[in-house]
């Protein structure tokens, strides 16, 4: 891509306008950054110079943003952090052949992805990873991100979707909470203390009414915004969870959890790993695609047995 090189700018110019910004005064930034008042100035200056944009006025002792300096100021900010990123994955990444930048879900990739992890990594002895969470789609234009494990629909911008697997739900609790409930029917939940997730509020009720429970009382309960919340709150005897299957495999396995009826439900989303367009020749990405499904189909067929 061509670019002309008079709109380049230079990290340093950045650097010094965010730090002046921050601070709204000259003198700290150039404490800060290690400069003179006056070379702060001078690069700050160059800054405008370049842009075309006035980017502080002074008000009195204090040096102000100017609303073009602060509509520019979260895009220097973001571009200051995309370059330490990449200068940190360089020196992380030096005596490895390659790298490899992945999004993944926060709790998917904590309790789902890393205890399979090693085994990919012991097959690709040489990646250097870098794992980050997201819980949105992104643009992959602005992230540097060669692959993402999404929840939804199979639908995201300028990518492509693989399907890894449906999502189940199932109803589960500490033996100690299921002991106390001795429910005999799905019924007997509708007034049991449920554990809600605040993003999907009608979980509940769609499992009751799957199972021919009017729901009345589907919306009663604590609310936590996350799976490994509702994970902690129902290992601690608060109450009945509706958890996705492959969240929870090593506490069904320990028996921490136990199903309180073996009544899973398929949710209308699905999981799939996606590819951003530009990046679908990417071989170490592939791999990890093909190695995803691959354990997914596994974890599965250990599901539904």
């Amino acid at each position: 891509m061509n670019m002309r090189r008079s709109l380049v700018p230079d990290i340093a110019n950045l650097q010094a306008f965010e730090c002046a910004a921050r601070h709204g005064n000259f003198t700290r930034a150039a404490e800060e950054l290690n400069l003179t008042q006056s070379a702060v100035s001078r690069q700050i200056h160059a800054l405008e110079e370049q842009t075309g944009l006035l980017l502080f006025e002074r008000v009195r002792r204090r040096v102000i943003l100017s609303e073009p300096g602060k509509r520019l100021l979260s895009e220097v900010r973001r571009l200051l952090a995309q370059s330490e990123q990449l200068m940190m994955r360089a020196v992380a990444s030096a005596d490895k052949d390659e790298s490899l930048n992945i999004a993944t879900l926060p709790t998917f990739g904590a309790r789902w992805l890393m205890p399979r992890l090693p085994d990919f990594l012991t097959s690709h002895p040489s990646l250097a990873l870098t794992v980050g969470s997201r819980s949105e789609p992104f643009d992959f234009d602005q992230e540097d991100f060669d692959l993402a494990i999404h929840y939804g629909q199979p639908s995201w911008a300028k990518a492509t979707s693989t399907f890894l697997y449906s999502e189940l739900v199932l109803p589960v609790a500490s033996r100690k909470v299921v002991e106390k409930l001795q429910a005999q029917t799905p019924a007997d939940l509708a007034d049991a203390p449920l554990l809600h997730l605040t993003t999907r509020p009608r979980l509940w009720s769609q499992w009751l009414e799957a199972n021919g429970v009017t729901p009345d009382n589907g919306f009663r309960g604590n609310r936590f915004d996350q799976f490994s919340m509702i994970i902690g709150a129902a290992l601690a005897d608060i109450g009945v969870a509706l958890l996705p299957s492959h969240l929870i495999e090593e506490e069904v396995r320990a028996d921490a959890l136990v199903p309180v009826f073996d009544l899973p439900m398929a949710t209308e989303f699905s999981y799939y790993v996606v590819l951003p367009e530009g990046r679908q020749s990417n071989g170490v990405a592939n791999a990890f695609k093909d190695w995803l499904i691959s354990q997914a189909n596994t974890a599965t067929e250990a599901l539904t047995g």
